[in-house]
């Protein structure tokens, strides 16, 4: 019942906007970043992106989490925790360092047009699972585009999904190899390409208007894959939420991987550019997943170390940091993490 009515709280419509009682709520996206900028305590840069006029463009960016996950999946998932687990933790962590031969820690993901936030996290932090638990011998990457277009009930597509299905279809019907767009190696790699989420002028492409269309599920792999799909699939043996304890979750991290993790988003995380996150103006959008791979402290704040999945070019080439140890935008409210089936 308690992680029902976390979920009730959390893993609502993006589409559900909630106004906040602050006197800094309706700032515009350009008074948001002067705010910011000149805020003596906020720890955090912030950037008007051109991308996003208003906030309608921020929330159709987010449009990924949809209601809460069904109450047969939240019922069986167990609540972890590591108390009597010793483990001697590091100030500072980054999967990335302690698991260099899994590639899978260090790729930056790209949603393109396609709102699948929900695969694209539980996805990868699979596939780092995967790498970590067979000692790199399994350096693949997991398809999020076979959970879009292949699990019904993860969702609707490219209109986003739910949060904990995509590991449940991972037990019981398992996922093909993916990778990013033009991945020649994998059964099925992501089909869109990467594109500009903030900026007009960038490497990449401006992203179109609109939501792309959900790829059709054909279980097929793409031709000249040499591995048929229904034997490229790869299965996970368990997964569950980590108690929420800042200290549990480091320990989660530090000896299983990276987790995914759930987070509120507010209007002025739209213009983060550097720093410790925390949320300091405009309302509420909604929620959306990210993967943490890390953690530690810059001027005596403490910090998670998160993937998000705007390219490179956003955030801290890819990543942003959140504070830590205070549920921030209740971050550390419903984290995920998994044992594959080697």
């Amino acid at each position: 019942m308690i992680l029902l009515r976390i979920l009730s709280l959390l893993l609502i419509e993006a589409s559900i906007v909630h106004l906040l009682p602050t006197e800094n709520n309706h700032l515009t996206l350009d008074e948001i970043t002067e705010y910011i900028n000149h805020h003596p305590s906020a720890g955090w840069k912030a950037e008007k992106y051109s991308q996003f006029q208003s906030v309608e463009d921020a929330r159709h960016a987010l449009a990924s989490l949809l209601l809460k996950d069904s109450d047969e999946i939240n019922k069986k998932v167990p609540v972890v925790s590591h108390e009597h687990l010793k483990v001697k933790l590091p100030k500072k962590f980054d999967a990335r360092k302690k698991w260099k031969n899994c590639s899978s820690i260090g790729t930056v993901y790209d949603s393109s047009r396609c709102n699948s936030l929900y695969a694209l996290v539980s996805a990868a932090t699979m596939s780092d699972r995967i790498c970590i638990q067979s000692k790199g011998k399994m350096n693949i990457t997991l398809s999020s585009i076979d959970i879009v277009s292949c699990c019904p009930s993860c969702g609707d597509g490219c209109q986003g999904g739910y949060y904990l299905q995509p590991w449940d279809f991972w037990l019981t019907q398992g996922i093909v190899t993916g990778g990013t767009n033009k991945s020649t190696n994998s059964c099925l790699p992501y089909p869109f390409p990467k594109c500009e989420h903030m900026h007009t002028k960038g490497k990449y492409p401006e992203c179109k208007p609109g939501i792309a269309e959900t790829p059709k599920c054909t279980k097929k792999c793409q031709p000249n894959y040499k591995v048929k799909y229904n034997n490229d699939k790869h299965y996970g043996d368990k997964y569950y939420l980590v108690s929420r304890n800042e200290t549990d979750i480091m320990k989660e991290i530090f000896v299983n991987g990276p987790v995914e993790a759930a987070f509120s988003v507010y209007l002025d995380f739209f213009n983060y550019k550097s720093g410790i996150y925390k949320h300091m103006t405009g309302e509420y959008l909604g929620a959306a997943p990210v993967r943490i791979i890390g953690w530690g402290e810059e001027n005596h704040t403490r910090y998670w170390l998160c993937s998000h999945v705007w390219n490179e070019d956003w955030g801290e080439k890819g990543y942003f940091r959140i504070l830590r140890g205070k549920n921030e935008c209740s971050i550390e409210e419903v984290i995920v993490g998994g044992i594959a089936r080697l």
